[in-house]
């Protein structure tokens, strides 16, 4: 029997290399969702509610992925082929989505349009963006995983810069930022076409240079790590162990409810909040207004730059939970600061400071949670229902946002300042968080 062996640091980045490609088309949505629909005649006090598809698409997708993909062995692996065909999706429906107001639909008929396009768009990327996760979960032993993870964040955080500044970018090289009213500029029609072909690209790389564990690998690894637990517990049986491991789920997903709660209130109402403070002007077909449209791009671009420097760092820390609250408390200041930023440059300090939530977020609860289901053979099952502590919170937030947005003077400069209050209560649940397993086996 042999354990999970190091890995080198070209095969961890292998393993993640296509996340980059996915990340810029969630990078893409993200930036421009609240932008379409409101350029396609959405009231701002509606826009959380088209926000609440994407996150239930994927409560509903990766649980099943992880489930189907857990019992799926093939010549090409176990994960790789739940990838392949999202990502095949998603490059479809990128074609589709940007063009919602170009076909003379009615208002209605073009937010319908739209939102089936966002329903696809959504349930592929999120097909594409699981198995990543479950192969690190698979292939990298719990000494790496924080590496692992880390390397994850940065591949991710470098394709949501792509992805956010690629409207900005078509814009300088001459593509028209404004169309008639109702359409979709070209400046993001093109974005997203671009992003389609990167990401199918970057996908069939990590394809062709990865290949996963076969089962007999898969059986002697999970021999090995019930070896070693017996060396660190005399009554390490699996009932105890997954107790403990439901705890950890439960505990992050606590701490992950106000994380994504925050950044739900981010994507949805940055735009508007710019458009106001920075360019003075609340008209979706203004040039003001999509210039705000491409700022917001270039604001989520400096988060993602200062998401990748703070992962870098992220492993340097010896206990997991400071670095994790610690990155949730500079986020929340970036957050309460937005607002007072009534210069487009200056927005640019409290974005970076966000990064450093974000970083957090991409690898820590995976790390904990990964560690806690350390040789489980329904991992990807796991992992996938830990998605939903992902999607729930942004559900939940998207659901209130126009009561919210209304109850704080309709002003959506107070949902960035929430979203900070919501970080900073994230960020002391973090200590709640049992990391290591003695709390659930008794020591031999």
């Amino acid at each position: 029997m042999k354990a999970k062996p190091d890995l080198k640091l070209s095969t961890l980045i292998n393993i993640s290399f296509g996340f980059f490609g996915v990340q810029i088309a969630y990078a893409l949505q993200s930036a421009n969702i609240s932008r379409i629909f409101a350029t396609l005649g959405a009231d701002p006090h509606n826009l959380s509610y088209f926000w609440i598809l994407p996150p239930l698409m994927g409560m509903v997708v990766q649980p099943l992925v992880g489930y189907f993909s857990d019992k799926t062995w093939t010549r090409m692996g176990r994960r790789i082929p739940y990838l392949l065909f999202g990502a095949a999706v998603a490059v479809l429906v990128m074609c589709m989505l940007p063009n919602a107001g170009s076909f003379g639909l009615t208002v209605a008929a073009a937010m319908t349009f739209g939102l089936i396009s966002l329903m696809f768009l959504d349930t592929s990327i999120n097909m594409a963006m699981q198995p990543f996760k479950m192969m690190v979960g698979d292939m990298v032993n719990e000494k790496q995983k924080t590496k692992a993870f880390s390397i994850q964040s940065f591949l991710c955080n470098a394709g949501s810069l792509v992805g956010y500044l690629l409207p900005l970018m078509f814009t300088w090289i001459g593509i028209k930022n404004i169309a008639p009213t109702g359409e979709v500029p070209d400046s993001v029609k093109w974005a997203f076409y671009i992003g389609a072909a990167i990401l199918i690209g970057c996908v069939i790389y990590t394809v062709a240079k990865v290949k996963e564990y076969t089962p007999a690998q898969m059986a002697e690894f999970r021999e090995a790590a019930k070896e070693e637990d017996k060396k660190i517990a005399a009554e390490n049986t699996d009932k105890t162990a997954l107790k403990y491991a439901l705890k950890v789920f439960f505990q992050v997903g606590v701490v992950q409810f106000f994380c994504w709660a925050a950044f739900m209130y981010m994507w949805t109402y940055t735009t508007g909040t710019i458009a106001d403070t920075v360019w003075g002007t609340h008209d979706t077909a203004s040039a003001g207004y999509q210039d705000a449209g491409n700022w917001t791009g270039a604001l989520f671009a400096v988060q993602a730059v200062g998401s990748m420097v703070w992962a870098l760092a992220l492993p340097l820390f010896k206990n997991n939970k400071i670095a994790y609250s610690l990155s949730l408390l500079i986020g929340a200041a970036g957050f309460v600061l937005v607002p007072y930023c009534t210069n487009q440059y200056l927005l640019f300090v409290p974005y970076f400071l966000i990064g450093a939530a974000w970083a957090a977020m991409l690898a820590m609860p995976f790390t904990l949670v990964t560690n806690a289901f350390e040789g489980n053979p329904r991992m990807g099952t796991y992992l996938g229902l830990f998605n939903c502590t992902i999607c729930i919170p942004q559900i939940v937030a998207a659901a209130l946002g126009g009561l919210t947005l209304k109850a704080l003077n309709s002003v959506q400069g107070n949902m960035l300042i929430l979203a900070g209050v919501l970080l900073v209560v994230g960020a002391v649940c973090v200590f709640f968080i049992s990391e290591k397993r003695k709390a659930a086996v008794q020591k031999a």
